[in-house]
């Protein structure tokens, strides 16, 4: 039956969550119900949303607790007559719930990571007591997550369901794109190192950087390129670590990519370094490319990969078996191959974008 659903995000940049956000308002709308995106404001996620044929309604939210926003939010739930309310992030779902309660619209609120469950949250027991009241169904994207969120006591587990980001993994299956190295300077036989991940503490790049300065001395030809959104204050703290090494002039990071498959495409192995991932839609992105695949063991890549088969995996926080991995990946071109043919085979079987969506619509009374 279509239904009107209200998709609502509180943050404005790239990320995992936000693309999740997008596809579903975008592929529920082909699927004939009538999607409604709520941001908070301009910016990447508001760009995309056009680009994509669906124009955004646009409330402030800012300050910890925003009660015009509230009534914002439940006069637009009363005008559009919205059947279900889809949030993502602490903040939009406490904010949902709260605006579903009040209209008796059922809500289903999506945890992305661990960022929702700071210890030091503010309002935490009100926010608690909110969500308890205000939300139908919860929803994390792994099973680490929900385990997690549980013993924070910011969700019921009877509740909650876990659903697996998705990707359209046709996108990944296509051949070199050849833009990369010219972007670089590169020679065409470079060898390239690659990650995919806002520049922030948890994708820990300081751990990626002395992996580098491990391997590059031996390999000249290889260089790690990392494509995300730069915070500048932590990146500064990067480059001062990438000078102490000596690899500032082979570690590059380039700034957000508007089209991961096309990066990825440009890859030779892809690595991740980071100590927390709620689920990380980078991995998956990167086994649908095909890509023989290093990354860490930090909540959601072990349930999306299997190690030895997919992907190699090492411990969190430890430089020198990413870079003991990543040269097995170097000096192994048939173990390169096969984890890659394994990755794809195992995106494509896990993790369709249409499951996902899919799985989701179940959830909308």
């Amino acid at each position: 039956m279509t239904k009107t659903i209200l998709h609502v995000i509180d943050t404005t940049g790239p990320g995992g969550a936000e693309v999740v956000f997008i596809t579903l308002a975008e592929r529920l709308t082909r699927r004939g119900h009538r999607s409604i995106a709520l941001i908070r404001g301009p910016g990447w996620v508001q760009d995309e949303l056009r680009r994509r044929g669906i124009e955004p309604v646009v409330i402030d939210a800012k300050g910890s607790f925003n009660l015009r926003y509230v009534g914002a939010l439940v006069r637009l739930i009363r005008r559009e007559r919205v059947d279900v309310v889809q949030s993502h992030l602490l903040g939009s779902n406490v904010y949902c719930a709260l605006a579903g309660w009040l209209t008796r619209t059922p809500v289903v609120g999506t945890f992305h990571g661990m960022v929702d469950i700071r210890p030091d949250e503010r309002f935490r027991r009100a926010k608690l007591w909110v969500l308890q009241r205000g939300i139908r169904r919860y929803v994390a994207v792994s099973r680490s997550l929900a385990e997690a969120v549980a013993r924070e006591g910011l969700l019921d587990p009877v509740r909650t369901s876990v659903i697996y980001n998705g990707i359209d993994t046709a996108r990944y299956a296509r051949g070199r794109a050849g833009q990369l190295r010219a972007r670089l300077g590169l020679p065409e036989d470079t060898i390239i190192a690659g990650s995919v991940g806002n520049v922030r503490p948890a994708k820990a790049y300081d751990v990626l950087i002395e992996a580098a300065a491990r391997l590059l001395p031996a390999h000249p030809r290889l260089h790690f390129v990392v494509a995300g959104h730069i915070k500048r204050d932590l990146m500064a703290t990067l480059e001062r670590l990438m000078h102490e090494r000596g690899v500032a002039e082979r570690v590059h990071f380039i700034g957000f990519a508007d089209d991961t498959a096309a990066f990825l495409s440009d890859v030779d192995v892809f690595v991740l370094s980071s100590n927390s991932e709620g689920f990380s839609l980078s991995v998956v992105e990167a086994l649908a490319s095909g890509l023989p695949a290093v990354v860490t063991r930090c909540g959601g890549p072990e349930e999306i990969a299997t190690p030895d088969h997919d992907a190699l995996m090492v411990p969190t926080g430890d430089p020198a078996a990413l870079a003991q991995a990543i040269e097995r990946v170097l000096a192994d071109p048939a173990l390169a191959a096969r984890l890659g043919a394994a990755g794809r085979e195992t995106a494509r079987r896990r993790f369709e974008v249409d499951a996902m969506v899919a799985a989701y619509e179940t959830l909308y009374p």
